[in-house]
């Protein structure tokens, strides 16, 4: 020990870890800070590939949440799926917020790395796809960038075939013994999602009555919040792209911009939003 160091200099912690679990080992720091690998000369890719690891780490948390949600929803568990979802919208946030870094890359910036991305995109997101499946946003065409890879098509295609966040709110509502049409609580779950005005009036019935129906009135709540949440994140990256490529084609072979313009008109639990012009 450095002379001039006292015993209690550090407070007590614990500096030796030749026989015990370090930080780095917990969290396999080795393998996480050793994935960015650039593939151009340019210094700017750094940037591009940590924003977009980064990213799909917070979705990996995103869908952990998301699916546990679904199923306690499923479950009539309500206090521990409000948690989840709040989390969720709280990812969402944090994911807004990792675009103002990559807006940072100018187009000449973005140009010196394009070339060696091929066609890789975001677009080909699988964990991106299983969250937008889980918010009811589903397209059989959209499994098809999986196919190359059966283990993610797999769960990509669980997603699609199975319930998703609004469908198990609609059944939860039913079960509760609020009038919701047989053919919303019964159907090709692969199939999108269409507005009913039935499913409006039984929102409506909890939301003119929220101290009777507390637990669904606040279930309708945390579900305006991701939405809402979900429709920032969409503009972000609209907006970020918009400001790096203009309306240049995106590299997975999509409109770029305009694919994006279009997403942002997909509204995800619509009676949700219509039921407040009613109020």
């Amino acid at each position: 020990m450095n002379p001039s160091e006292s015993p209690t200099s550090h407070h007590g912690a614990k500096l030796d870890f030749a026989r015990d679990m370090s930080y780095g080992d917990y969290l396999q720091l080795d393998a996480v800070l050793n994935a960015q690998r650039p593939l151009s000369p340019d210094h700017n890719e750094m940037l591009f590939i940590v924003q977009h690891q980064t990213s799909e780490l917070w979705m990996k948390l995103m869908l952990h949440e998301l699916r546990a949600a679904i199923a306690a929803i499923a479950s009539d568990e309500l206090a521990p799926a409000f948690k989840m979802l709040a989390r969720v919208s709280r990812i969402m946030e944090q994911l807004v917020h990792a675009w103002d870094v990559l807006a940072t890359m100018t187009p000449p910036e973005y140009s010196a790395i394009r070339p060696y991305l091929g066609h890789s995109s975001g677009f080909q997101s699988w964990q991106y796809r299983c969250i937008e499946f889980g918010l009811g946003n589903k397209k059989a065409a959209m499994l098809k960038p999986h196919s190359h890879r059966p283990e993610l098509l797999a769960q990509v295609e669980a997603a699609w075939r199975t319930p998703s966040l609004y469908d198990e709110s609609l059944r939860l509502l039913a079960r509760r013994g609020i009038a919701v049409p047989a053919s919303h609580l019964e159907r090709d779950w692969t199939q999108p999602y269409e507005a009913n005005d039935a499913v409006e009036q039984a929102w409506l019935s909890v939301y003119r009555a929220p101290q009777q129906h507390w637990d669904l009135y606040q279930l309708g709540e945390e579900l305006t919040d991701l939405e809402d949440a979900f429709r920032l994140w969409r503009f972000r990256h609209l907006t970020t792209v918009q400001r790096i490529i203009g309306e240049k084609r995106g590299t997975g072979g999509t409109s770029g911009v305009g694919y994006l313009r279009q997403m942002l008109e997909v509204v995800l639990f619509p009676e949700i939003w219509r039921l407040r012009t009613d109020l």
